[in-house]
């Protein structure tokens, strides 16, 4: 499809991000019912939640979260979705919510994990486990990270889904406990999962490049140590993991998804100086190593991205230029010793 130059607010960002395709209707037709969006109010699921609601109106979404944004709930539920607060953690609130033949849970903990790893262990490993219990007899499609995989060296190959996991620090490796979790209860309870290993989803409000862009826009040095990433369209992440129902099976697969190119921070960096009038400054130097996955499988059932990276830099470099709102929710993508 024509890409626009530029993206003007964030409703044209909002509908954009969930603006259904062909594909995503045909795979969700596969699994008719329900859906039920645990977590539902962080950076990805409001709209997860609308570009479900889109690609099929008359399915019933309902998203559940604690709300604490002000605004949000009514927002989503003038997007024709059904909205329920809930503290997952708590039992009975979860033994309490509707049935649901599809299962995307999205509720996990990163930042803040360093000094309170009991809480972010008991977010990552044993909310999933409840999670697997009460839904057992639904298909779950759950979200992980590509920090579960081990730094490798940049001129080498990335890792696909056949390489052996090797977390670095609390965060990653409560991470891989959540797949393990979940591959468990597809293991003895045959119900039918799906992981989505995803490496940096990009909005425009925050991200890999936001991060990037602004740091160029404000002369603020960008750090090179992790000199490399990969990035996806957040449009592009949601579909791909609302397509995963379909795929969702008693083998449990995980999937690595983000884009095809391996991005030179330091490329991206003087991409946009380009495109906004600055002279980058940088910090440090690129490490042989970088956090990188290969997403092949991925693109070999879903297709490749839509969008592509030098439309996600123009826009970026233009949303950050203009001033466009932040969510104030950096990703530390500079971080090499797993510490949140």
């Amino acid at each position: 499809m024509a890409w626009p130059a530029a993206i003007a607010d964030e409703a044209e960002l909002e509908e954009l991000m969930s603006r259904p395709d062909a594909a995503l209707r045909e795979d969700l037709a596969a699994v008719p019912g329900d859906l039920l969006v645990l977590g539902a109010a962080g950076k990805m699921g409001p709209t997860l939640c609308r570009l479900a609601k889109r690609a099929d109106p008359a399915r019933r979404v309902i998203a559940v979260a604690r709300w604490s944004e002000p605004g949000l709930r009514e927002r989503m539920e003038s997007w024709g979705i059904e909205c329920l607060s809930a503290d997952l953690t708590d039992r009975a609130a979860m033994a309490a919510l509707p049935d649901a033949p599809n299962v995307v849970f999205m509720a996990a903990r990163k930042f803040g994990s360093t000094g309170n790893e009991a809480l972010t262990w008991a977010m990552n490993v044993l909310l999933p486990s409840i999670v697997a219990e009460r839904f057992q007899a639904s298909r779950i499609v759950f979200f992980s990270t590509g920090n579960v995989l081990p730094l490798v060296p940049v001129n080498g190959p990335s890792p696909d889904e056949g390489t052996t996991p090797a977390p670095v620090g609390e965060y990653a490796a409560s991470c891989l406990g959540r797949e393990r979790v979940f591959q468990h209860a597809a293991a003895t309870r045959g119900t039918r999962c799906f992981g989505v290993r995803l490496n940096y989803a990009i909005d425009l409000r925050y991200g890999v490049l936001h991060d990037v862009a602004t740091k160029v826009w404000t002369g603020t040095p960008v750090p090179l140590a992790m000199g490399h990433a990969n990035v996806i369209w957040q449009g592009d992440a949601n579909a791909w993991t609302l397509r995963a129902l379909r795929h969702a099976d008693a083998s449990c697969p995980v999937l690595n998804v983000t884009g095809p190119e391996t991005v030179s921070i330091r490329w991206l960096a003087t991409r946009f100086g380009a495109l906004m009038d600055r002279t980058p400054d940088f910090a440090g130097a690129e490490a042989p190593e970088a956090l990188l996955s290969n997403a092949a499988r991925a693109f070999s059932i879903f297709g490749y991205p839509t969008v592509p990276l030098e439309i996600l830099v123009r826009w970026q470099a233009d949303w950050v230029s203009r001033g466009g709102r932040a969510l104030g929710k950096p990703t530390k993508f500079e971080v090499r010793d797993g510490r949140f």
